[in-house]
Order: C-alpha cells, then structure tokens, then sequence
C-alpha cells in the first residue's frame, strides 16, 4: 500500500512548523540552545541527512523510534549536531519558564486571541527564547 502524503490543500496542518519557524529554531540552535533527542520531538533535517522521505513537509521528522535514528545518525549526539530541534508549543513555553522567563514576559507579547494563529504564537514564544538565550550571552 502506497503512503498517504500530506495534502497541504485539503488536510489539517499537524505541525505549525513552516520554513520560518525552523529558521528560528536553527537560530535557537546556534545560539547554543541545546536539547537531548528522545521520543516525541520534532526535528528538522534542514541538510537532508535522513534519506526516507518525511511524511511532513519540509523535511520535518517526528522521533518516533530512537532506536531508528540512533541506527542513521550512529549516536543521540550526532542526532543533536545534525538536526534542528523544533519544540512544540508545549515544550516552548516549558523551556522559556526554565530558563525564567516570567509570566508577564510571556503573556506582553502575546497577540490579540481573534488574530491569534497558532504558527504566530510559536514564533512569538520561539522569539522570547531567542532573546533569552542572547541575554544569557551577554551575561557570560
């Protein structure tokens, strides 16, 4: 049986992982966020290490089984080194909290609920993220 694509046309996206969240994203990554692979994170395969095709666009994958990652990339450090860590919503605002970003942060920046869409708001919290990490920097 031939794979079912992604039809962007008709189907519900199920990622809001478009090319400017994944740039953000790298960003977050060479600014020196890291992050430990493990099942159920997205992740970018922005240099095409992976040869399967993704079932999502733009070369987004979904850590289902460890195992088959750790058999491509040879170790959970070269999955980090060579992928991009994309966090969910969920995993975004728990990161900004850890590294404290206070509630008030989070919630000034935040867009009116009528033009709210969920693809803004993880850009929005991906943003709080980035200018965390850079004030991190600064203080080192």
């Amino acid at each position: 049986m031939a794979p079912i694509r992604f039809n962007p046309e008709k189907d519900l996206a199920p990622t809001p992982f478009d090319e400017q969240i994944c740039r953000l994203a790298l960003e977050m990554k060479n600014i020196g966020l890291t992050w430990q692979p493990y099942v159920g994170c997205f992740v970018w395969d922005s240099d095409s290490w992976i040869k399967p095709e993704s079932p999502f666009p733009g070369r987004i994958y979904f850590i289902l089984s460890l195992p088959r990652f750790i058999e491509i990339f040879g170790s959970i450090q070269e999955i980090a080194r060579k992928l991009v860590w994309l966090p969910t919503w969920h995993q975004a605002c728990l990161l900004s909290m850890r590294m404290g970003i206070d509630a008030e942060t989070r919630e000034k920046s935040r867009q009116p609920a009528i033009t709210r869409t969920p693809t803004a708001e993880l850009f929005r919290i991906y943003r709080l993220i980035i200018e965390g990490l850079y004030e991190r920097k600064r203080e080192l």
